[in-house]
């Protein structure tokens, strides 16, 4: 099922995930920032692209400290790479 929200509250992501019976996704830099520093996100995974665009939003939001551990990756024919963490706290 899929929800969409008009605003970040972290408290309604709280509640969210106490009541998730499946993965909760966050997609897009700016709301996935504030997840990041609401301290509300378990899991994270990264399609790395060999593109350089020069460009853009930054993965992690600044002032961001956080252990993660590497738990799955990929690797494609076209050099494209996927990896998936878990947060170690």
């Amino acid at each position: 099922r899929t929800r969409l929200e008009r605003e970040f509250r972290s408290d309604d992501i709280l509640k969210l995930k106490a009541e998730a019976t499946a993965d909760i996704e966050i997609g897009g830099p700016t709301i996935a920032a504030a997840a990041l520093h609401a301290g509300l996100v378990d899991q994270f995974a990264l399609f790395i692209v060999p593109v350089v665009i020069g460009g853009g939003i930054p993965v992690f939001p600044p002032g961001l400290k956080q252990a993660w551990e590497l738990i799955d990756e990929r690797r494609f024919a076209d050099g494209m790479v996927y990896l998936r963490y878990r947060s170690k706290d």
